[in-house]
């Protein structure tokens, strides 16, 4: 690892060939962008059959987390049920009642594809967001469901917000949530400023981004949610250490993370000397008790917080960082900007996108391409 890679832009910018910080940079337009193209389509013409039983969005991957994001501003007050479907079958009680939205950025991934067929013969209500003159665009138009086109900004992942906006805008044309247009541009507005914040050229003792990259390198992220929306943010999060830094990340949400992760805080990987393995107990060369006697290295705590927090979990987020440093458990705190709850999670989601991607660059690793998911694929073809 090399805190040096991220000092200058130049550097930056021969170390990220791909362009993923660029594509990262341009959600704010996806924002506006996802706006037009859903007025465009006819996303309002959803209120028309009253409001189905429940919302199912069938997607993998970055675009499975944009039903994550739906779920999430919707909020617990929503009166329909919400589900994310990541797989290729959906729920033996999906019907004619309920509305499929169907997200595939590629607008080819075979899981998603499946499900909207099934949705389909099914006689569900159905929504498709995708790439133009994909099958998922020729199965719209075979199943006379409504089609969103959505432009790739290069990579699945990096195009959230293109994915998300449209499934937003059709939650409020069925009157799940209110999201007026101002707080569209406003969390658009937000998505610049996190941009600037984490800007390629902003030092790293000033830049957040590349400040919670460099704490948490060689060190094993417990990323926790301290809401169902902060929950959201760090699920993606991990998911994009997975991608964009090709690193390892635990994913939880409080309550539930306080009544299992936590005992990690007293085991292998926790820095306190005298909870560490007896040195005699394992083999001189042991690859894991190297770990756990390194003082540099070990857990790391990153605790997303949100401003909608039940007032126990609140307790459990203040108690759970405290024993964490106690155990000398590295710890970060992220906060959710903004009010709205749109704008909440786009700026934990933002921040984090950008972690990851340094994070990336700090270790010599390239950040847009995915081998691994690559050769997985062929090898099931």
């Amino acid at each position: 690892m090399s805190p040096a890679r991220l000092e200058g832009a130049e550097e930056i910018e021969a170390a990220d060939p791909g362009g993923m910080l660029r594509q990262v940079a341009s959600s704010a337009a996806q924002v506006r962008e996802a706006r037009r193209a859903a007025a465009e389509a006819g996303v309002d013409g959803l209120a028309e059959d009253g409001r189905p039983r429940a919302i199912v969005v069938a997607g993998m991957g970055g675009s499975g987390i944009s039903g994550d994001v739906l779920a999430a501003v919707c909020g617990i007050g929503c009166p329909v049920p919400m589900t994310t479907v990541r797989g290729y079958r959906l729920p033996g009680w999906v019907g004619a009642a309920d509305l499929v939205i169907a997200v595939s950025c590629s607008g080819a991934t075979e899981e998603t594809l499946a499900l909207a067929a099934e949705a389909a013969r099914r006689g569900c209500r159905l929504l498709f967001v995708g790439a133009s003159g994909s099958p998922l665009a020729d199965l719209a138009e075979q199943t006379r469901a409504l089609f969103v086109p959505v432009r790739s900004v290069g990579q699945p992942r990096s195009t959230l917000w293109g994915l998300t906006v449209p499934l937003l805008l059709a939650a409020r044309t069925l009157g799940l949530t209110d999201l007026p247009d101002a707080v569209l541009e406003s969390t658009a507005t937000l998505l610049e400023d996190v941009a600037h914040r984490c800007r390629p050229a902003s030092e790293p003792f000033v830049n957040p981004a590349k400040r919670v990259a460099l704490d948490l390198a060689g060190d094993v992220p417990l990323v926790w949610g301290s809401s169902a929306l902060a929950g959201a943010a760090a699920y993606r999060l991990t998911c994009q250490l997975n991608e964009n830094a090709k690193y390892p990340a635990v994913f939880g949400e409080i309550p539930e993370a306080d009544h299992n992760q936590v005992m990690a805080f007293d085991g292998f990987f926790a820095r306190t000397a005298s909870l560490a393995p007896d040195p005699g107990s394992l083999d001189p060369e042991d690859f894991f008790r190297d770990r756990a006697d390194d003082p540099e290295h070990g857990l790391h705590l990153v605790m997303l917080s949100d401003a909608d927090e039940h007032p126990q979990v609140r307790k459990r987020r203040e108690a759970s960082v405290a024993m964490a440093r106690d155990r000398g458990v590295a710890v970060t705190e992220l906060g959710a900007e903004g009010a709205h709850p749109l704008e909440r999670i786009a700026s934990l989601i933002a921040l984090g996108d950008y972690v990851t991607v340094y994070l990336a660059i700090a270790l010599g690793v390239d950040p847009t391409p995915v081998p691994a998911i690559q050769e997985l694929k062929a090898r099931i073809a």
